[in-house]
């Protein structure tokens, strides 16, 4: 049911890890682990080869779900252990809940991957899609509230040259995420909705991402902000495959089974 989302899920997660590893360090404002931390370079190296065998083994289908549960494992992590105690230090800070959403659509993205690939009984394998489809759908409408929020700070980053605007592509990609996030919540027009996502996101890599790196190759910042949005791209493509073999419209669902009962 996965293929090309999960196989870039999977090298993302790599090229997250080799940063790690080659850096000795975590990645930054998405791993926010304390500077004053025992060892610190220790873990993020060792966080680093656990990316990139969780990548590794999600891009094989034959360990695809172990790669899944792996990744899955350390994105909650990161949201547990560094984001939400975060967001109890600064409850009023909208950055503070955008690292949850970011970090969250990654453990959504290892989750489905799990879900399609291990033995699990049907029932149990859907709901866990259809969790995860909502709890995505949530970092999705989250995602679009930081763009309108931080308008300004999102605009800068989008290149001058790029008509109509700045501020016009800071609220277009707003609408966008949440209109995505919508489309999966009430299960209408997934695919389209997804399939514009995935897009949007590979847009930000080219047109943002990417010509930082290019400008300065020895920016650490700007190697994560690249491997991020590619873990962030591979998790929109993993739903986007998903999307192809189950409606996650709840409703749909239950219409389904109480027509079951009802035979």
């Amino acid at each position: 049911m996965m293929n090309v989302g999960r196989q870039v899920f999977g090298a993302a997660a790599i090229f997250l890890g080799v940063i790690g590893v080659v850096s000795g360090d975590f990645a930054l404002v998405w791993q926010p682990v304390p500077p004053g931390l025992p060892a610190r370079s220790v873990f993020a190296v060792a966080t680093g080869l656990l990316l990139i065998i969780g990548g590794a083994l999600a891009c094989s289908r034959r360990r695809a779900a172990l790669g899944g549960a792996i990744l899955g494992v350390l994105y909650a992590l990161c949201v547990v252990l560094l984001h939400v105690p975060d967001v109890f230090a600064r409850p009023t800070s909208v950055n503070a809940y955008a690292g949850v959403a970011e970090q969250l659509s990654l453990v959504c993205g290892g989750v489905l991957v799990y879900a399609a690939y291990g033995r699990l009984e049907e029932m149990l394998r859907r709901r866990l899609i259809h969790a995860a489809l909502i709890a995505y759908a949530v970092c999705l409408l989250m995602f679009g509230f930081v763009h309108f929020y931080y308008s300004s700070e999102t605009a800068a980053y989008v290149p001058a040259w790029l008509p109509p605007g700045q501020l016009f592509w800071a609220y277009a990609t707003g609408v966008g995420h949440i209109a995505a996030g919508v489309a999966l919540i009430l299960g209408l027009w997934t695919r389209v909705a997804m399939r514009l996502l995935v897009l949007m996101f590979v847009s930000f890599s080219v047109f943002v991402h990417l010509p930082l790196l290019l400008a300065d190759a020895h920016s650490h910042l700007s190697w994560v902000m690249n491997a991020m949005n590619l873990c962030l791209t591979g998790a929109a493509w993993v739903v986007l495959d998903q999307t192809a073999s189950l409606n996650p419209s709840f409703v749909s669902d239950k219409v389904a089974r109480s027509e079951l009962a009802t035979r």
